[in-house]
């Protein structure tokens, strides 16, 4: 049994003695969880206090746990009660959650991204549940006269097994809330999990399939008017002047005017990301009235000139240089082709690999590339803002709430204790909703209108706005010797406007003599996080490399990464390797078993893959089949080493998305520009997986072990696509080498 130090947290423990109706509340760090649902609901005690982050435990024996964090679908709204719940013994049925609003004062990093939810929250979360059992358990020891030592809990109980005695919690909770919280609490053994570690039900999963109002376009409040913005058609012009003469006096139509998201003074924080600040708006009654009257709106750009803004970034203030003029992707191809032949910056050297490049028996050269992507989630851009004189309240879908409130601090001149912001589940995000300009706009066009209103974007809005996935190039070099071993690996990797390289990750430290180099362009077209940032596209290229290197090597692919696994886990090269190689051949090891990798089914071509990222290590065999000519993605296997499985059910469904996701995107997705203006606009030209192109099986397998929850977010997403390029060059005798894979080569057997 672990003891943890409840002083180490102290700050994130505040004890309340004036819980009305009595009971125990406790109020700590880093806690989401799940809404109310009609079957957890007994009769509710006289009274709740409805404020942030902390568990309360009613008269009755009702746990509420107040969620901080953003649920955009990772399911942490159920999985991370599961925690809390687990080591304060209660019984999962007698657990109700809500979302907390934005609170600074309490929460820290209430953010969704990162896949480090469960990760961070892990330790905060068994600590709230375990001091609130300890002070249970006082609380019982004191009203019936026997050590705390002699009382157990279970499920939601407390037993004194010499007397025989017994209680619920709800009993024991009111005096509970006078106990002093404990220096230090006893932690459970992993052995004696009862509630994490097995399968509980998405507690939003009713609402969502009926319908019920939990996203930011089913909020709404009485004269709400509607929103929406036109912004400049290519990326490079900037707002000069419109025209609103033909569209004020339509029906429904309030006003039209111009805003601008940030000012000169303005505090700009790394998720501002917003190529247009000065932007139209239209304000009406209804959508479809705003709708129309934005199809009329005439309005007049140019040509933005080159400027230079300060950021506030994750490690501090940096500059950022926006270059001038309209961009083609012909010209993008063209500048990343051109930084093979240059100098570009060593992130990372160990022994000399140029000497043995040059007595090298064979060399494998190959070049990987890949296109901007949209993120294209369900739910459109959209946020509710009501703002006056006194305070602002905004309502809406945000991964990253607490960056946002100092933005909109900044914009509006507002104190920080002013804005209320209060997240709703998300339609989806994969990054996008990092990136909060579209609630700013909002809070500054309800400045303007005097009034509350909801700021809606269209699909096309949001396509042609930014924050996509930067386009990226890598090349790839290989020295085998005479006897085809792997004696020097050379990667060449960068885009626009960041690299993707992670220079310490596999196969550094597996290779004796290894060279990394990076390089970035810059650009007027805005990028962000998209889902598993850089390894997206790193991982897929690395690992369709290294199984050509393993065919010309005329070595089993699986064997030839645990190969080199063995090195890196024997006598490893460098000290900054990033990976675990153990739980990294763990993974390969496993997928090999469960796909029976020697053996594979009739008419099967397989491609293997495996990476690290977000802590976690994944390893998949893809299995394709050709019916008429066309290629069947069969069936995936995938292998998972995450540490400690919270809720299997919701982890099995969330890497079962990572892995469609990454296929689609590899074998379809793209973004294009011509003269600075998006060449696809809507889902009629910018293509997505179909339900029907989707995966026709897919098996995930946990790696059971002790080690405290890592990412599960992204991990699964960008080893499939080098799988997907290797079981793709089976299937057809050909190799995959640019994104999308559609349009690359034909793909037929």
């Amino acid at each position: 049994m672990k003891i943890i130090k409840t002083s180490i947290g102290r700050r994130s423990f505040i004890k309340r003695t004036t819980l009305a109706g009595g009971g125990i509340m406790l109020s700590f760090n880093w806690l989401t969880s799940c809404d109310m649902t009609p079957n957890q609901v007994k009769s509710l005690p006289k009274e709740w206090f409805k404020i942030n982050g902390f568990l309360k435990i009613g008269e009755n024996g009702l746990i509420t746990i107040m969620s901080p964090n953003p649920e955009i679908g990772q399911n942490i709204k159920t999985s991370m009660p599961m925690i809390v719940a687990e080591e304060l013994d209660a019984n999962w049925d007698d657990v109700i959650v809500e979302q907390a609003p934005l609170d600074t004062s309490i929460f820290k990093r209430q953010i969704a991204g990162g896949s480090q939810s469960i990760r961070q929250g892990w330790n905060s979360l068994r600590m709230a549940g375990a001091t609130a059992k300890a002070m249970l358990v006082a609380a019982a020891a004191q009203t019936w006269g026997v050590s705390k030592n002699e009382i157990t809990t279970s499920n939601g109980e407390l037993f004194h097994k010499a007397s025989g005695k017994k209680s619920g919690f709800g009993s024991m909770a009111s005096l509970a809330s006078k106990m002093d919280i404990p220096k230090e609490v006893f932690l459970k053994e992993i052995s004696d999990f009862k509630i994490i570690g097995t399968s509980r039900k998405n507690v939003d999963g009713s609402k969502i399939i009926t319908g019920k109002p939990l996203y930011g376009l089913d909020y709404s409040v009485d004269e709400m008017l509607i929103a929406m913005i036109v912004h400049p058609p290519a990326f490079g012009m900037q707002f000069k002047s419109m025209n609103t003469s033909k569209i004020k006096n339509m029906p429904g139509i309030k006003d039209v005017f111009s805003i601008k998201t940030q000012l000169q003074d303005y505090s700009k924080q790394w998720c501002d990301i917003d190529s247009f600040n000065e932007i139209a708006v239209i304000v009406g009654e209804t959508t479809w009235q705003v709708m129309k009257a934005k199809k009329e709106l005439q309005v007049e750009w140019e040509v933005a000139p080159e400027k230079t803004e300060k950021v506030q970034g994750w490690s501090g203030e940096f500059t950022n240089t926006i270059p001038e003029g309209l961009e083609n992707t012909s010209d993008h191809m063209k500048m990343m082709a051109s930084m093979d032949n240059k100098k570009t910056q060593i992130v990372r050297q160990d022994g000399n690999p140029g000497a043995m490049f040059k007595k090298a028996a064979k060399i494998i050269e190959r070049t990987y590339t890949c296109p901007y992507l949209a993120h294209n989630t369900m739910e459109p851009m959209n946020f509710f803002a009501d703002v006056t004189d006194e305070n602002a309240i905004l309502v809406g879908p945000i991964q990253t709430p607490e960056a946002m409130e100092k933005s909109v601090s900044s914009r509006l001149k507002m104190p920080l204790e002013k804005i209320d912001i209060q997240m709703t589940r998300m339609g989806g995000g994969f990054g996008r909703r990092l990136y909060g300009h579209f609630l700013t706009e909002a809070a500054v066009i309800s400045k303007t209108m005097k009034s509350p209103i909801k700021l809606i974007y269209t699909r096309e809005d949001d396509i042609t706005q930014g924050t996509y996935r930067p386009t990226y190039r890598a090349t790839y070099r290989a020295a085998l010797d005479e006897k085809n071993n792997l004696i020097a690996f050379h990667v060449k990797a960068g885009g626009i406007p960041e690299s993707p390289l992670a220079a310490n990750r596999f196969p550094a430290g597996a290779v004796d003599h290894y060279l990394a180099e990076s390089w970035e362009l810059k650009s007027n077209i805005s990028v962000g996080a998209f889902r598993a940032p850089r390894s997206n596209f790193i991982a897929g290229a690395e690992q369709s490399f290294l199984d050509e290197v393993a065919e010309i090597a005329k070595k089993d692919p699986i064997q030839f990464r645990l190969d080199l696994l063995q090195k890196a886990k024997e006598n490893p090269v460098g000290k900054n390797n990033d990976y675990d190689a153990s739980r990294y051949a763990g993974v390969l090891e496993l997928v090999r078993e469960k796909s029976n990798w020697v053996n594979p089914p009739e008419g099967i071509h397989r491609g293997v893959s495996a990476y690290f990222c977000h802590n976690s290590y994944v390893a998949n065999v893809l299995d394709i089949k050709i019916q008429n000519g066309n290629p069947i993605v069969d069936k995936i296997y995938c292998t998972v080493d995450c540490g400690i499985v919270v809720n299997p059910d919701a982890a099995r469904n969330l890497s079962e998305g990572g892995l469609i996701d990454g296929i689609g995107h590899a074998l379809y997705s793209s973004m294009s520009f011509k003269d600075g203006r998006p060449e696809q606009q809507n889902f009629d030209t910018y293509r997505l997986i179909r339900h029907s192109e989707a995966p026709k099986k897919i098996q995930v397998d946990f790696v059971k072990n002790d080690i405290a929850p890592t990412g599960l977010g992204e991990p699964t997403f960008p080893p499939v696509i080098g799988a997907l390029a290797n079981a793709l060059y089976r299937a057809s005798g050909r190799r995959y080498y640019n994104q999308p894979f559609i349009t690359d080569k034909q793909i037929v057997g």
